[in-house]
């Protein structure tokens, strides 16, 4: 209970660290959403200075602060300036296809790393390993922007494959055609959030199986006659796990920073193309409720991955 409360409370300090560095960041930004509108000739002064005392733009930089704290702690994220809409509410209608996208892929990231690496270590030298070295380097060296491009070319508009972008192509369907529909739309995506994610973590995880096939403990484990499955099972993966883990824990800041570029190559309508819509029109409370979203996300996901790792080995932390 006490590693929990402890991290409890590093998630609250980083939170507000990061709030702080969001507004400041976002506040002392050159461009304000209201310079198209001061330019205006048809808006005047007084209207520009009413919109400004609705989001509090009038009053002094800490009051501000102070004031979007105290929202933050009721989760009151603020109206977006584009749409007129409550901040939470424009989130939470794109968080989930988000999360899917994520969770969904960095699933996949885990099993196949694992599966990868470990038959690679154990063709240590032959084709298989070769292979998979290509590939891996391949995987992080190519741009998931990059990639974007070449695949909805080649899968969306020569071949047809896969369609060109959103989530739905009939939003009257229901029940399983609709979720179909939806994994139809949202393959591609997986596809190159895995392959940009998978070449690391595979070269990982083979350098430590063949670290571990070369230690003694599985030596003697062969010696007692003991299967390659019971080897895998009881001697390497209860080995692997505590750094995939880590790893992966510390890879979900990328992943959802590149969620950003391909919801909004794919036009995907989640929690990516609306910070960048938002950042576009210099829309402050939404960009600051993305930023702080994402955060909190962020870091529950670290945290989960050291629980995790405390269950795997309690030694760990």
């Amino acid at each position: 209970m006490t590693i929990i409360a402890k991290k409890l409370f590093y998630l609250f300090v980083m939170l507000f660290i990061i709030s702080v560095i969001s507004f400041l960041a976002v506040h002392l930004a050159p461009n304000s959403f209201f310079a198209s509108g001061e330019l205006n000739p048809n808006i005047t002064e007084e209207r520009i200075a009413h919109l400004k005392a609705i989001y509090n733009l009038d009053k002094p930089f800490y009051v501000q602060f102070f004031a979007w704290i105290t929202n933050i702690l009721h989760l009151d994220f603020g109206i977006s300036f584009s749409s007129g809409n409550p901040v939470k509410d424009e989130i939470l209608s794109r968080l989930p296809i988000t999360l899917t996208i994520n969770i969904i892929s960095m699933f996949l990231i885990f099993v196949l790393s694992l599966y990868l690496g470990i038959k690679s270590a154990l063709n240590h030298g032959g084709k298989f390993d070769k292979f998979i070295g290509q590939i891996s380097i391949l995987s992080f060296s190519v741009p998931s922007f990059y990639l974007a491009l070449i695949l909805t070319f080649a899968f969306s508009i020569t071949f047809q494959v896969f369609p060109l972008s959103g989530t739905v192509s009939d939003s009257s369907l229901t029940g399983l055609d609709k979720y179909k529909d939806i994994a139809w739309h949202l393959t591609l995506p997986i596809l190159i959030i895995i392959f940009g994610g998978l070449g690391s973590l595979t070269l990982y995880v083979r350098a430590i199986t063949i670290d571990i096939l070369k230690s003694d403990y599985l030596f003697f484990a062969k010696a007692r006659g003991l299967s390659q499955i019971t080897i895998l099972r009881f001697y390497i993966l209860p080995n692997l796990y505590p750094t995939v883990i880590t790893l992966l824990g510390l890879s979900l800041p990328g992943v959802f920073g590149g969620s950003v570029i391909l919801e909004t190559i794919f036009g995907i309508d989640g929690m990516g193309l609306l910070f960048f819509q938002s950042a576009m029109s210099n829309d402050y409370p939404v960009i600051m409720g993305v930023l702080l979203i994402g955060a909190f996300l962020t870091l529950m996901g670290n945290i989960i991955a050291d629980l995790i790792l405390l269950k795997l080995n309690p030694n760990t932390i």
